[in-house]
């Protein structure tokens, strides 16, 4: 079996998308046990990042927060009108690393990994590679 694998995401609004289930099963999949799953985005106006996955205003607020401290304005210079987006990507990042022990990610109780669209909607795609060990 690979262990790289292509997902596809089609986002609405700009937020926060819970990725976790698509990246577990993959994972379980996989059949590896111990580990690492590695969580890239591609794209210079999304990101990636791991936060609370129990209570959905604290991806509201992050969205909410972003959005007031890097709002769209009309002073920024890039044609295509995105600059915020670009902005808000740089400071999510783009990957993230997630350990894999027992067959599972290790992730807190409270944690999920998810993709954060600032330029949506639009078809988005991720990667996730595994690595054994």
């Amino acid at each position: 079996m690979a262990n790289l694998k292509e997902f596809t995401l089609r986002t609405g609004k700009n937020g926060f998308y819970n990725i976790t289930r698509e990246i577990a099963d993959f994972v379980r999949e996989s059949h590896i046990d111990e580990g690492i799953a590695i969580v890239f985005c591609p794209h210079t106006t999304a990101g990636i990042t791991i936060n609370e996955n129990a209570d959905p205003d604290v991806t509201a607020d992050m969205t909410y927060t972003l959005n007031r401290s890097f709002p769209k304005l009309p002073e920024y210079q890039h044609m295509e009108g995105n600059s915020d987006a670009h902005i808000k990507s740089t400071l999510t990042g783009a990957q993230t690393t997630v350990i894999i022990t027992g067959g599972r990610l290790l992730l807190g109780t409270w944690q999920a990994i998810y993709f954060c669209e600032y330029d949506g909607p639009r078809t988005r795609h991720f990667y996730v590679k595994l690595i054994e060990g």
